[in-house]
């Protein structure tokens, strides 16, 4: 079954590989949970715990055999941590078997809005990584607990933190649109006037 994330991830340039060893290298992150991860186990080679949620069946069989697919990552992970994998395939919006602020990144890339449901997971200060391909990024800057911290740019399979002012994005072409009620009921992002490929957010301290 990891050939099915060679064929699907890797081979067609989407891998990630070097997100998240810069988010690892900037932040310091030592565990993640991953929503609607499908068989994307990227961020485990660099992240020594991660924990994969998605319903989907070939996600499922991918998972069967934690420990080999741990053993397979540990040979060329990126850091000397045991790799830690779980995997639940479950309905993220619903109860997971994880503890409530335990996790330092939470990872919301295709699969809906991850922002609200799954936000009790992080520690307070911690990290959303994210992008609006479901308007969840446009939802986590309208959520006074998220705050965001920069946008990530990719540019020639290369990904690096946007030098342009935080402050600069979310400004909506369209100002009546900009509520959580609208991008919900749309069920994708609304228009910017900047945007960018993926967005760093942090969960505000308690």
């Amino acid at each position: 079954m990891q050939d099915l994330f060679q064929s699907y991830y890797v081979d067609r340039e989407y891998a990630q590989f070097d997100l998240f060893h810069l988010l690892r290298a900037e932040l310091g992150i030592t565990s993640a949970l991953y929503p609607g991860s499908y068989v994307q186990v990227s961020p485990s080679y660099f992240i020594p715990t991660v924990c994969y949620v998605d319903t989907d069946r070939k996600a499922k069989r991918f998972y069967s055999d934690v420990p080999a697919l741990e053993a397979a990552i540990q040979a060329k992970a990126n850091y000397t941590e045991p790799t830690v994998i779980r995997f639940h395939g479950l309905d993220y919006a619903g109860p997971l078997p994880e503890a409530e602020h335990s996790f330092d990144l939470l990872i919301s890339q295709y699969a809906d809005i991850i922002s609200q449901p799954c936000k009790r997971f992080l520690k307070p200060g911690k990290y959303l990584l994210v992008n609006n391909s479901h308007g969840d990024a446009g939802v986590a800057a309208l959520d006074a607990d998220y705050t965001l911290l920069f946008a990530i740019n990719h540019r020639d399979g290369n990904y690096t933190i946007a030098k342009t002012p935080p402050d600069a994005y979310f400004i909506p072409k369209k100002p009546e649109q900009n509520t959580k009620e609208t991008i919900l009921s749309l069920g994708k992002g609304i228009a910017y006037v900047k945007t960018a490929p993926l967005y760093l957010f942090q969960l505000k301290q308690e």
